[in-house]
């Protein structure tokens, strides 16, 4: 049985054209009813034949996950543990902004990557989302917000995004879709731990959606101690590729920088990263660290924060402190699935 948040408008439309001898335009009704009008009793879309509503009760469906476990921030941070059809669980935050609601969206379950100071790797990846699934958390976090909306996603959730590139990609163009939830391609990001293969194939989308890349050290030393995927891309071949992604694109990158004290917060540090940003179209995301009790990693003092900042604007660099929210749940991302698995 097909599930119809798994497909793009295009990829729906090949499929009913090619499989089912339909026109095109019945991709485009069937789009209309589920995500413009919130419709998923297939006997209701009364501008599609009964015949044909008749093939879409016994081939399709519209499943969506539910939500197995919810903490609420005192800042307006809603954290969800969104509950797959298997059993799985997997992670979603709603952050409230002075400009929109920002939804940060989990692409696997797990995360292979291995990053040192991370929660989401602490259990290892077990599978990639399907695009439904992806579809499914913002679904919730819609219903949750009631009268209000998602207005921007950010896939920055457990799970490597490029490592589920094509699901990513559907998930992406629902998002854009305007007879879908229709959010502008400029608030979208996807961020990568420095795929460099898909960073490549990421700028010929010809999408205007966001890259972040999370970066966490400027030396080649320091980040393969850190994170697992600097030895099979390192920088050198990384920062080749984001300066390709700029040019392709035409668009500015983020690179996100996590605070780690007395690892990757010196001068020294914040000198070697001016001298690898020199010359690209990029702003540095500085990010105060939130503790995993897994890991000896400690968070960099706000005073030192504020230094690190202060170094890299005298150094010309464009940065900033990322805004924090969720501070008193289960904040890190990974932590809140992490802490129901030990409790079973």
């Amino acid at each position: 049985m097909y599930n119809l948040y798994n497909y793009s408008l295009k990829q729906l439309q090949d499929l009913l054209v090619n499989k089912y001898n339909q026109k095109p335009f019945r991709a485009t009704q069937i789009f209309t009813w589920i995500y413009l009008k919130g419709v998923s009793d297939f006997s209701l879309m009364s501008d599609i034949s009964k015949d044909f509503r008749d093939i879409l009760k016994k081939d399709f469906c519209l499943v969506k996950p539910t939500i197995f476990k919810k903490e609420e921030s005192s800042d307006g941070t809603i954290k969800f543990l969104t509950k797959l059809s298997d059993d799985n669980l997997v992670e979603t935050v709603i952050m409230p902004y002075n400009y929109g609601n920002v939804l940060c969206v989990s692409s696997q379950v797990g995360c292979n990557m291995g990053c040192a100071f991370c929660a989401s790797g602490l259990l290892k990846k077990k599978r990639n989302l399907e695009t439904h699934e992806m579809v499914g958390e913002l679904l919730l976090a819609n219903e949750l917000l009631k009268d209000k909306k998602i207005t921007h996603i950010v896939v920055m959730g457990t799970g490597e995004p490029f490592d589920n590139y094509d699901n990513v990609m559907s998930f992406i163009r629902i998002c854009n879709d305007p007879k879908a939830f229709e959010i502008g391609a400029r608030h979208i990001t996807v961020s990568t731990c420095g795929l460099v293969d898909k960073i490549r194939q990421y700028a010929k989308e010809g999408l205007q959606i966001n890259l972040a890349i999370s970066l966490h050290a400027a030396t080649d030393e320091k980040r393969n101690k850190l994170m697992k995927i600097n030895q099979r891309y390192p920088l050198k071949e990384l920062m080749a590729a984001t300066k390709e992604y700029v040019q392709v694109a035409d668009r500015r990158v983020t690179f996100e920088y996590i605070l780690l004290k007395d690892i990757n917060d010196t001068e020294e540090d914040a000198k070697a990263l001016a001298k690898l940003v020199k010359g690209i179209l990029a702003y540095i995301n500085l990010i105060p660290y939130n503790e995993v009790k897994e890991n000896e990693f400690k968070r960099s003092d706000k005073s030192r924060v504020h230094q690190f900042l202060d170094w890299l604007t005298k150094l010309g660099v464009h940065a900033q402190i990322r805004k924090e929210f969720g501070s008193d749940i289960s904040a890190a991302c990974g932590q809140l699935r992490a802490k129901v698995k030990d409790n079973e």
